[in-house]
């Protein structure tokens, strides 16, 4: 009996398995509730243990018949709790303990089982293995039995199964009740809401980067011009961080707030708006972009005005020009500075024309004085050099000794090297002794 138990089941195994299935569905039984129509065989095992003959299965017309009503749950995706209510007609006093009652009776029966799947709970055909503990009561007795067996699940969309069993029922108590064959055909329903059949998502759309830069073209704001990530794929050829067409100076690196040019320089000086003092003239860096001052507006700027605060024109360096009347009066002084003879001491008639030159030094603090001393051929070279120098230093040191500042003087003496007549009369060497003043204001 065993032996073909088993090749049963290996059958049914090897049957299913070419109809499991993967699905949607859940891999876990849910909580069912059947019913189910059973029939039980208590002859075939007694007469299988007591001949070693005949082995013939009972016929279903001498079976005895009954219900059951059953309860399932998924513990794992394959293996299932279930628990059975079951009603049987049977002569239990008669047939299993020997009275003579001959009266078909119902006996009651409860039984909670472990059932071991081949495959998971969404398998459409799945055999599983049975195995379990039961008890009943039997016309007036109690009895046990140990359920052991085979069967075979039709899932339909994990919301119906259909159910069939096969078991051998080892009785636990032989004088209450008999080993018997006990077949099941049933119906189980998942009174649960339907589980909605799992729709896989579409697949992603395919991406698309027609500029070839790397960017998305659903992320790409210029999708048909190759630009940069950091400006959401748009250009910026001269890379200053603005987009090209946000940029007024594309190819030029410049700055947002000036649209993308550079900062503007409006006099055209080379030094650009933002540090130039001076922003519509032109100027110099030195000057923070202004033009180079004019502190006395004479049209000379400071630099090269001699006389930075005095107004004066260009020919004297920006400076005022000596009045004619002061130059002849200098010139009339010089010509009137008398030495002794081949000395350099002032003669006392030369002090009246120095002390209007002192003057007029004094009047004017702009005026600088310069004194040159010259004698004629007659005599030592070197010696007319040197009277010259002193005599030149005379008039200076007299000067100063007036008042007049010795830092707007200078002397110089220079022999006979510059002789303004000719030395071989005595009228030209006359006027080659002389004493020259020059002034000027710069």
């Amino acid at each position: 009996m065993k032996q073909k138990l088993v090749l049963l089941f290996s059958l049914v195994l090897t049957a299913s398995g070419l109809f499991a299935q993967s699905s949607d569905n859940p891999t876990k039984k849910g909580t069912l509730f059947g019913i189910h129509f059973n029939a039980v065989d208590f002859k075939t095992p007694v007469v299988w243990k007591n001949n070693t003959g005949s082995r013939d299965l009972t016929k279903m017309k001498d079976m005895d018949f009954g219900f059951s009503l059953s309860y399932w749950k998924g513990l794992t995706s394959r293996i299932d709790f279930s628990t059975k209510l079951t009603g049987l007609m049977h002569d239990y006093a008669s047939a299993d303990r020997g009275e003579t009652t001959r009266k078909t009776e119902l006996g009651v029966e409860l039984e909670p089982s472990l059932n071991a799947k081949a495959f998971k709970d969404n398998a459409m055909f799945n055999p599983f293995l049975t195995v379990g503990i039961g008890g009943g009561y039997y016309t007036g007795e109690w009895g046990a039995y140990v359920p052991t067996g085979v069967g075979l699940q039709v899932n339909f969309n994990s919301f119906t199964y259909l159910l069939v069993q096969a078991q051998y029922r080892w009785t636990l108590t032989k004088d209450k009740l008999k080993d018997n064959l006990f077949f099941s055909f049933g119906i189980a329903q998942n009174f649960g809401p339907e589980k909605p059949k799992v729709v896989p998502p579409p697949p992603p759309p395919p991406v698309l980067d027609r500029d070839g830069d790397g960017i998305n073209d659903v992320d790409d704001k210029c999708p048909d011009v190759a630009g940069v990530a950091a400006l959401k794929g748009c250009p910026d050829k001269d890379g200053d961080g603005i987009a090209d067409a946000d940029d007024k100076c594309p190819d030029v690196a410049g700055l947002a707030k000036y649209q993308g040019c550079p900062i503007p320089d409006t006099d055209g000086d080379g030094i650009n708006d933002e540090q130039d003092k001076c922003p519509t003239t032109k100027g110099v860096a030195r000057y923070q972009g202004c033009p180079i001052p004019d502190t006395d507006n004479d049209g000379v700027n400071d630099e090269e005005d001699k006389c930075p605060s005095r107004p004066g024109p260009a020919s004297n360096q920006g400076c005022p020009e000596i009045t004619k009347e002061v130059i002849d009066k200098i010139n009339f002084a010089a010509k009137n500075v008398f030495f002794a003879t081949g000395s350099y001491k002032l003669l006392p008639k030369s002090f009246k024309s120095l002390d209007e030159v002192a003057n007029i030094m004094k009047t004017d603090d702009l005026l600088r004085i310069q004194i040159d001393g010259h004698t004629d051929a007659q005599g030592d070279d070197a010696k007319n050099m040197t009277l010259s120098e002193n005599r030149a230093k005379a008039v200076k040191d007299y000067l100063v000794s007036k008042g007049v500042p010795e830092a707007r003087t200078s002397s110089a003496g220079y022999g006979e090297t510059k002789p303004v007549a000719d030395n071989k009369t005595a009228a030209g060497r006359a006027q080659n002794r002389r004493v020259e003043m020059t002034v000027r204001n710069f």
